[in-house]
């Protein structure tokens, strides 16, 4: 059985893997993920009923957020645990419907007939009937998709604020009710309406995100972050939550275990609450899609807290630990955190005080830590510097990396600006460039890393805040231009903020989506200026006219 995915930047040939994933996902996994959001559809259907009639269960949202969560790109591998999905989400299904019925309320009819009553691996050719190619119209294929994946993004962020105990009903039910619009014959006008107001969502996720990290662990702040390491054996951990991390942090204090990050992790340095930890050394390495070469040379235990695996080697297979919605076939699973309790790594702990200390990669060490409260508070400087000629413009070099070669494209854009430009960035896009030597101007650092890719956020703010201080009508009157790298459906999500947010002429690459038909890239480019790369020298002459 084949399978059909174009969800991220690498699919095959930019226009679908059909046999397996770029990403290294099986064709019956990514069959599963298609049931999956297809009964996740028929829970929307009922959920959004019930929501109308009072009937409120907020175990169902969190559900459907955390499912939503775990079909992302690069996040699980793990058929048995989309089996295990698929038959809760049908429990949860009936569950619903039962309490429409004992509210008075006649169910809706939903789209969604899966029954299990043939055993788990029956509904692989139900999966294969209902995935993506199931609808035929090309351009409502495409907004559905675009629509679908602006919701997956949402889920990740929703996700990180609920673990630190924040959450808004609002957009719970917008999740749920993109799903069901899924599901409906809508136009074309209609359904990208509702990718805008996903958008205005996006913008809501992400704020709500920014409150909780900040009030949880403090305002990031500018900070030095070695990238050597110590003689001690140590623990590395990547993905993006940071509640796992705090949670391992005091479990290893005093241990003699260190713990670095990797990845996306990279930015937790930068909240004062972590400075108190003498075991958090550092950052280990580089984006996600390098870790096949850097989690064997850690030669510690990796813990993956989120998205962002890599299909891992025999050689340092048996030193990856997962947790959360993260999964792969034959790695160690660190539990769900029980209400009121920490998670227990204590065997991770144990492992890792068996292992020799890492192998050094470089020495050194990164600045970051700018995000909007922080530039804000360096706002008089950056502005002296722009109203003086010192900085001429700002590039938001934000957004995801990936292991295409086409991606050298934004070492080399970085390395050819101008000496008074400064670089904007957020998410892994960062690792192209944080490393390279390129100064700064009456310093400020020419990089300015806001922190993980939901703090693109903290990048809005900025631009919306220097609108203000400079006086103008319109964001894009500023002098800031966008060069956005993007790889899954997070980026998805960032992308329709600043749609939301009305910034226009972003331009996306290494390639634009496979998911998005010519003539919804077509609206796209007309409506909101939205363009691709080309050359180094053509797009800098571009940017700088």
């Amino acid at each position: 059985m084949g399978m059909f995915c174009y969800q991220c930047q690498e699919t095959a040939k930019g226009s679908g893997c059909t046999l397996r994933g770029v990403c290294g996902k099986t064709a019956d996994v990514a069959n599963l993920q298609d049931l999956l959001i297809y009964v996740l559809k028929g829970i929307s259907v009922l959920n959004v009923q019930a929501r109308e009639a009072g009937v409120n269960k907020p175990a169902v949202d969190v559900f459907v957020m955390e499912a939503l969560f775990s079909t992302i790109t690069n996040a699980n591998f793990d058929k048995a645990y989309f089996v295990g999905k698929v038959q809760d989400a049908l429990a949860i299904r009936d569950q619903v419907k039962a309490e429409l019925f004992q509210a008075g309320v006649a169910p809706q009819e939903s789209h969604d007939s899966v029954t299990w009553t043939d055993g788990p691996y029956a509904f692989e050719a139900k999966a294969e009937a209902v995935g993506i190619l199931a609808t035929e119209n090309e351009d409502v294929r495409s907004l559905r998709e675009l629509l679908t994946y602006g919701v997956k993004g949402m889920a990740a962020y929703a996700e990180h604020a609920y673990t630190l105990g924040y959450g808004q009903d609002g957009i719970f039910a917008f999740m749920q009710r993109a799903l069901k619009a899924t599901t409906e014959e809508l136009s074309a006008d209609q359904l990208v309406s509702l990718v805008l107001e996903c958008g205005k969502f996006g913008v809501d996720v992400m704020a709500l995100l920014d409150q909780a990290n900040t009030t949880t662990y403090g305002n990031p702040e500018i900070t030095k972050v070695n990238i050597g390491v110590r003689n001690n054996p140590a623990i590395l951990i990547s993905g993006h939550d940071l509640k796992d991390l705090e949670e391992l942090l005091e479990q290893t204090k005093g241990t003699g275990v260190d713990v670095y990050t990797h990845g996306e992790m990279l930015p937790a340095h930068y909240y004062p609450f972590f400075k108190k930890y003498d075991n958090f050394v550092g950052n280990y390495g580089n984006a996600w899609w390098l870790q096949d070469k850097e989690f064997a040379s850690f030669n510690g235990p990796i813990l993956m807290t989120t998205n962002c695996l890599v299909t891992p080697k025999e050689s340092y297979k048996d030193r990856v630990y997962v947790t959360g919605v993260v999964g792969f076939e034959g790695l160690k699973q660190i539990p769900a955190r029980a209400a009121g309790q920490s998670k227990d790594f204590s065997g991770l702990i144990a492992h890792a005080k068996q292992c020799p200390a890492p192998q050094e990669l470089e020495q050194g060490e990164i600045v970051g830590g700018f995000a909007h409260n922080q530039v804000l508070s360096l706002a008089d400087k950056v502005v002296e510097a722009v109203k003086a000629g010192a900085i001429k413009k700002f590039f938001v070099m934000a957004g995801c990396d990936g292991r295409m070669k086409s991606r050298d494209y934004y070492s080399e854009f970085a390395k050819a600006l101008p000496q008074d430009t400064v670089i904007l960035t957020a998410g892994c896009a960062k690792y192209r460039y944080n490393k390279l030597p390129l100064g700064d101007i009456g310093g400020i650092p020419r990089v300015l890393d806001a922190g993980q890719c939901n703090d693109s956020y903290s990048l809005a703010v900025i631009a919306l805040k220097l609108k203000e201080v400079f006086g103008l009508d319109d964001v894009n009157q500023l002098p800031i231009a966008y060069n956005i790298a993007w790889y899954e459906q997070k980026a998805v999500i960032v992308l329709l903020a600043l749609l939301y947010l009305g910034v226009k002429n972003i331009h996306l690459g290494p390639t634009l989506p496979g998911f998005l038909s010519p003539n919804v890239a077509k609206v796209l480019v007309e409506t909101f200026g939205i363009g691709g790369v080309g050359s180094v020298e053509d797009d800098l002459k571009m940017f700088m006219a």
